[in-house]
């Protein structure tokens, strides 16, 4: 039985007018076509190809060689194509649509507006499904992370507090504010660290390793930014906070912290005017 929704690595059994029949092996009963729209330029019967399988409009599992956006129960950032009676229908990277009903939209979408959608196979239907509501996805009770590992996470939404994220596909976490010294917007994809898990399993996360395994994140930051400049930098701790801000992307609060490291470890000087590599 071919999983739908995920890819997997099949042998091309025949060509046939519609296309390319795949499988596991020439005895198999259980095949799937690969339309000639999407065959390679170049094969031979027994090659191995990989390939995306899902429903076509008929709803039946047919392969592809694109590359959707997003697969089984994971999460992506589409666009909404599409709004009908029915529900919204996004651009997942392949021909046909991904449908999100409107009771699993969070908030009613809009055309051309990009969204977190997870993508699931309706039990009841037997169809790839999407849904914006992804908070029902995520659990925070059995935590498979630990403080100071590398993860993956997505960029859910940015508050006043700092940015929800999706970590590994599986949790809830944040990333504060203070620890924000780069532009990030909803949709991002990058890899960042566990800084603490709290008692009520909330979890925290920065985006540069800290603690004992390394440089205080943003006293190395600040020593990058130091060597650009030449050295020098005509800013410091009674500098303004917005003046900080506009310069490095650092809160006051952030900034002091790893100056006072930087100075600590005999890495700066700290004089009227700014900062300077020692």
């Amino acid at each position: 039985m071919f999983e739908i929704g995920k890819y997997t690595t099949l042998k091309i059994l025949r060509e046939t007018e519609p296309g390319l029949y795949l499988g596991n092996d020439s005895e198999a009963e259980e095949v799937i076509l690969l339309p000639h729209k999407y065959k390679p330029e170049s094969f031979e019967i027994g090659d191995e190809l990989k390939v995306f399988i899902y429903l076509d409009y008929e709803e039946r599992p047919i392969a592809t060689t694109l590359e959707p956006f997003v697969q089984l129960q994971s999460f992506g950032f589409l666009r909404c194509a599409d709004v009908t009676k029915h529900g919204a229908f996004m651009d997942w990277g392949l021909e046909k649509h991904l449908f999100v009903s409107f009771k699993e939209q969070a908030r009613p979408m809009k055309v051309n507006n990009w969204y977190i959608v997870y993508l699931y196979l309706d039990e009841q239907t037997n169809r790839l499904t999407g849904s914006s509501k992804t908070n029902q996805f995520l659990q925070n009770d059995h935590i498979t992370v630990e403080t100071y590992d590398e993860v993956e996470i997505l960029v859910t939404h940015l508050t006043d507090k700092g940015a929800n994220v999706i970590i590994n596909g599986q949790h809830k976490g944040l990333i504060y504010l203070e620890d924000i010294f780069e532009d990030l917007r909803t949709g991002d994809r990058l890899k960042a660290y566990i800084k603490k898990i709290r008692e009520d399993h909330k979890i925290d996360v920065v985006l540069q390793k800290q603690g004992y395994r390394s440089i205080e994140p943003n006293a190395q930051y600040i020593l990058d930014e130091l060597k650009t400049a030449g050295g020098f930098l005509s800013i410091n701790d009674k500098s303004s906070p917005e003046t900080i801000k506009e310069l490095l992307g650092l809160s006051k609060k952030s900034f002091k912290k790893a100056i006072g490291s930087l100075y600590k470890d005999r890495l700066i000087l700290l004089k009227d005017d700014g900062i300077e590599l020692i």
